[in-house]
């Protein structure tokens, strides 16, 4: 297991989750990474006896629209404190008739329709192409799922797959991109995920999304169109059916540690020679890098 038996776990919380209750021993970190600073200070502590970290998506006060996210700097944080499993909590909006307000969805596919956002860590001369084919991990998406299935409160429904729609925002969706995005058989309708998954895999973080149904987007004609304040009530509901989730996902992570193609990702993605690589690039990706490349230092660079 090596690495994974210390490794600790991400927790990033979307609209309404901006702390985890039950997190002990919390200690604050204010990190500042080549991308940037995160959203948030990131609060360590255990979780059920796991040791992890939580992010506020937005920020605790939820100042950062979908965009202005600093995706990178978040999940380099995260990578840079020893996460190695990382669970995106996200409110999103259903496509889908079985899909309820207050349903909960562990999705495995993605469609991006975002247009404004860096979505990887390479480039200034260093070139690395990940496969996201399975863009979710599906052994920690399974784990989330069975802990989910176990914790439930009653009154909330558990869905297995999907795809997650992820569009630019902040606005909603018209009704026309609405039944557009069903008829492409998509299941959820969210703003952040496909943003951060793209993110951990070139990490090699494990990924996994528990996805918190708060409306019918704006297709349902026995539904109102989605709206702040129908989002707001959903999520306080969403947002506390999450704690035992988390609690029992921990317990589970705690004693198995699995391993996940993820955490390899970069083994045969690294395109560019490292000797190519200009030597400030090879210095600022030197986290994500060094497994293959070793560390950087001034003296290997010359």
């Amino acid at each position: 297991m090596g690495e994974l038996e210390t490794a600790r776990v991400g927790v990033i919380g979307g609209s309404g989750l901006y702390a985890i209750k039950g997190l002990e021993n919390v200690s604050e970190h204010q990190l500042d990474t080549p991308f940037g600073c995160p959203s948030d200070v990131l609060r360590v502590g255990q979780l059920n006896g796991m040791d992890t970290v939580f992010l506020a998506r937005h920020g605790q006060h939820h100042h950062l629209l979908p965009k202005e996210v600093p995706y990178r700097a978040n999940i380099w944080a995260m990578r840079q404190l020893g996460v190695r499993w990382l669970i995106s909590v996200s409110a999103v909006g259903s496509l889908r008739e079985d899909l309820r307000p207050r349903d909960m969805v562990v999705p495995d596919q993605f469609i991006d329709r975002t247009q404004q956002r860096p979505q990887s860590f390479f480039g200034q001369g260093c070139v690395a192409h990940v496969s996201l084919a399975d863009p979710f991990c599906a052994v920690l998406s399974e784990l989330l799922a069975d802990s989910a299935e176990t914790a439930l409160p009653e009154g909330h429904r558990l869905h297995r797959g999907g795809t997650y729609l992820c569009m630019e925002g902040p606005a909603f969706s018209t009704r026309a991109e609405s039944e557009l995005y069903r008829s492409w058989n998509c299941s959820v309708i969210g703003m952040t995920n496909h943003t951060e998954a793209r993110l951990a895999r070139e990490a090699e973080l494990a990924y996994a999304s528990l996805s918190m149904v708060t409306d019918y987007d704006c297709w349902h004609s026995d539904h109102a169109a989605v709206s702040v304040e129908m989002v707001i009530g959903n999520l306080q509901a969403n947002a506390a059916a999450t704690e035992p989730i988390l609690s029992k996902l921990m317990e589970r992570l705690r004693s198995e540690r699995p391993r996940s193609e993820a955490h390899t990702a970069l083994a045969s993605a690294l395109i560019t020679p490292k000797d190519a690589v200009p030597a400030e690039t090879r210095q600022q990706l030197d986290l994500l890098t060094s497994p293959y490349w070793g560390a950087w230092s001034q003296e290997t660079a010359n």
